[in-house]
């Protein structure tokens, strides 16, 4: 369906500039010409005259057909002449000066960046006339993840590698790492994709949690990856990847929204049997104490009792 809707969206395009050129075509030559059937093009023509640079009169394409040819009636409406200039209101245009100006502070960031972005800024000031008075009310300063983003796009754009001190909470510790990074992904959190030198896999490191980092002289040299479609969820198990059973109660149902998994089968009690990969098993032990009685990891076997462990030792701290 989805593939359909695109092939029906592109050809639409292509029909808007073919009718343009041939005022007066005819049906079966313009469906032949698409290699569609004459209904699924006055299909397409029904939909048409919904479209146009706005929604007042004039504006919107006024194209019909007679069953045998098909007329355009306002063609100019797409011309350049008929384009008005682009208008932004005061919230718009407060918010992208604020912004701007936030970001031409970032420190690393490329000279010739910054100097093109306070020229669009100075451009956008003129622009907005008195509505860029407010903006300069205003303050935003990012916190200490910015740099460390200026490093991450340095080294990227000078194929360089980068050596982190790394936090990881699932297991509380800092590790040094030398990884050669790939691109910067924003899911909720702004993220490194990169190859790590440590682990000789493809890794995604969080930028907030990045204690320490440098960027070296040598050579970023990644593998030939093929890049993951990340706009769904960051974390997307491998087939290879350890398999990891939970089981939950009604009231941890959620896991099954949130942790991408391979199956999850209901049980009696209105809970369920969630089966999922993941590269770390060991990162689950905090889903297992966020959990607490709505569930519990049933296997890996050293992995349920470890995470058994984990939540005497903080049921211990408490009683302390």
């Amino acid at each position: 369906m989805a593939a359909n809707a695109i092939d029906q969206t592109r050809r639409m395009l292509s029909l808007v500039t073919y009718l343009r050129e041939r005022p007066g075509a005819h049906v079966s030559d313009v469906a032949r010409a698409f290699g569609i059937t004459e209904d699924e093009l006055i299909a397409d023509l029904d939909v048409l005259p919904l479209c146009g640079t706005s929604f007042r009169g004039g504006d919107l394409l006024d194209i019909d057909t007679d069953g045998d040819r098909i007329w355009w009636h306002n063609p100019a409406a797409l011309s350049a002449e008929a384009a008005e200039p682009l208008r932004i209101a005061s919230d718009e245009a407060t918010a992208l000066l604020v912004a701007a100006r936030a970001v031409a502070t970032l420190p690393g960031l490329r000279e010739s960046d910054r100097l093109a972005l306070l020229r669009a800024t100075a451009k956008l000031e003129t622009a907005a006339g008195e509505m860029a008075g407010a903006s300069a009310r205003l303050n935003v300063t990012f916190e200490s993840e910015g740099g460390v983003f200026a490093d991450v796009d340095r080294a990227i754009s000078e194929r360089r590698r980068l050596w982190i001190r790394y936090y990881s909470p699932a297991r509380d510790e800092l590790t040094e790492r030398e990884i050669d990074p790939i691109r910067l992904v924003s899911v909720g959190h702004t993220y490194v994709e990169a190859w790590c030198r440590r682990s000789e896999a493809r890794r995604t490191f969080r930028l907030d949690r990045v204690a320490e980092i440098r960027v070296l002289d040598e050579a970023s040299a990644p593998p030939e990856i093929e890049l993951r479609d990340l706009s769904e969820a960051l974390v997307q198990p491998a087939a290879e990847d350890p398999e990891v059973v939970v089981e939950v109660g009604p009231g941890g149902r959620w896991v099954a929204e949130y942790y991408p998994h391979d199956s999850a089968e209901e049980l009696p009690d209105g809970g369920l049997r969630i089966t999922l990969r993941t590269p770390d098993p060991s990162s689950l032990r905090r889903l297992a104490l966020r959990l607490g009685g709505d569930g519990h990891i049933v296997a890996p076997a050293d992995l349920a009792d470890s995470a058994r462990d984990a939540a005497r030792e903080a049921l211990a701290a408490y009683e302390l």
